[in-house]
């Protein structure tokens, strides 16, 4: 069990690792020699010619098609959370909810005060609301036995909540002109995939097939293709206690092609940015709100939040942990990176300088953000869990689970 327990931990912070070294190399790319080949490929047409789409650039392919992969997997981890896992009572939904919502409420307020009313830069207040699970887990990972079992897990389910929030913003706000009839086909399909594992199809062949289907259906309808790979998830039968159903089995699977395979990609495609100017461009609106909401406003917003709740005992403190390592994991939930830079190109998808200004300001936020959560980590005092906190956890969490 410890052997497991180190094997994942080890994962996580090597597919955190790895994800870091693809957006160093990335920067380095755009800014160097290379800067026009990194351009050429990410810019360069191949595939079939889908209709009314066409073909795809090499970008395409990964925000659009590799990235509805990566939402697929989270799809089935927030499917098997709420159902069978950390968020299957009210009781544990509670509080990574409560902080979830306004640790994206905050940091869009506070992207909103500073850009100043300026209209062309409104449609960007979700960037910052967003928080990069593999990234922020990565870093946990590294700071070791410095972060609580706890902390862990409070970080992870508001990520979760988290995740959940970003994929209704993309399907809301970030949806261009609706093709009403392929939206209704997607729809539809995957419908019919519900109903397939209602009636007990267990294998995963028929529901990949449907996967690409409603992906090429989505892609034309305008809601962003990569909501095909949420749909997909909620078809797939859970099977809650059976340790083989096809939800987990293809969760298991696709896990380390995702994190090892899928972000490193995304995260080398998108944040080749130019640094024009060098770090003056830092002080313009549109970064300045991203900084400012993703350092500034998810730490107010979680950690107010989680303050606030255990203060009116909504939600036990999380056991064994201190205030002070709390407070350092609200700070890692300020690195945005992989939502918050696909939530950038949706929001500026015509505008190449206000896209690069806001890839700058998630890089720079998500590191003001991970260098000061893990310095707070590793040198905050190791807590440990005291009876009234045990006590209140059990009153809390028993006495909803009787209900």
């Amino acid at each position: 069990m410890a052997s497991n327990s180190l094997g994942q931990q080890r994962a996580e912070r090597n597919a955190g690792l790895l994800l870091i070294a693809a957006a160093a190399l990335a920067v380095v790319a755009g800014n160097g020699p290379f800067a026009t080949a990194y351009q050429d490929l990410l810019h360069l047409k191949f595939g079939p010619v889908l209709p009314r789409i066409g073909q795809l650039a090499v970008h395409h392919w990964i925000a659009d098609g590799l990235m509805a992969i990566f939402f697929l997997l989270v799809g089935l981890e927030v499917k098997r959370e709420w159902y069978d896992g950390r968020l299957s009572t009210p009781a544990e939904r509670r509080l990574p909810i409560v902080a979830a919502a306004a640790g994206m409420a905050v940091p869009a307020i506070i992207y909103l005060a500073v850009i100043g009313g300026r209209a062309d830069l409104a449609h960007g207040w979700a960037i910052p609301a967003a928080t990069d699970i593999a990234f922020a887990v990565g870093v946990l990972a590294i700071l070791g036995k410095r972060a609580p079992p706890s902390i862990k897990l409070l970080l992870v389910t508001i990520a979760i909540v988290d995740d959940i929030g970003a994929i209704i913003i993309i399907a809301l706000f970030y949806t261009a002109d609706l093709n009403v009839p392929a939206l209704a086909g997607a729809l539809a399909l995957a419908a019919a995939m519900g109903a397939m594992g209602q009636f007990g199809v267990r294998r995963l062949w028929p529901f990949l097939i449907g996967f690409v289907l409603v992906w090429l259906l989505m892609l034309s309808s305008g809601v962003h293709a990569t909501v095909a790979g949420v749909l997909t998830a909620l078809t797939i039968p859970l099977g809650r206690g059976e340790p083989r159903s096809p939800l987990k089995r293809l969760e298991y699977r696709i896990h380390p092609w995702v994190m090892f395979g899928v972000v490193p990609l995304f995260g080398f495609a998108s944040a080749g940015v130019e640094l024009p100017g060098g770090t003056r461009v830092l002080a313009n609106p549109l970064p300045l709100a991203i900084i400012a909401g993703l350092f500034v406003g998810k730490q107010l917003g979680i950690f107010g939040a989680v303050w606030l709740a255990v203060k009116v005992r909504m939600a036990p403190r999380p056991e064994g942990a201190s205030w002070v390592q709390i407070y350092g994991a609200t700070l890692l939930c300020g690195i945005g990176f992989t939502m918050s830079l696909f939530i950038g190109a949706l929001a500026f998808p015509a505008d190449a300088k206000l896209m690069d200004e806001a890839k700058i300001g998630v890089l720079a936020g998500s590191l003001l953000s991970a260098m000061a959560g893990f310095l707070v980590l590793r040198f905050a005092p190791v807590a440990e869990a005291t009876a009234e906190d045990i006590g209140e956890a059990s009153e809390l969490f028993g006495a909803d689970q009787s209900d």
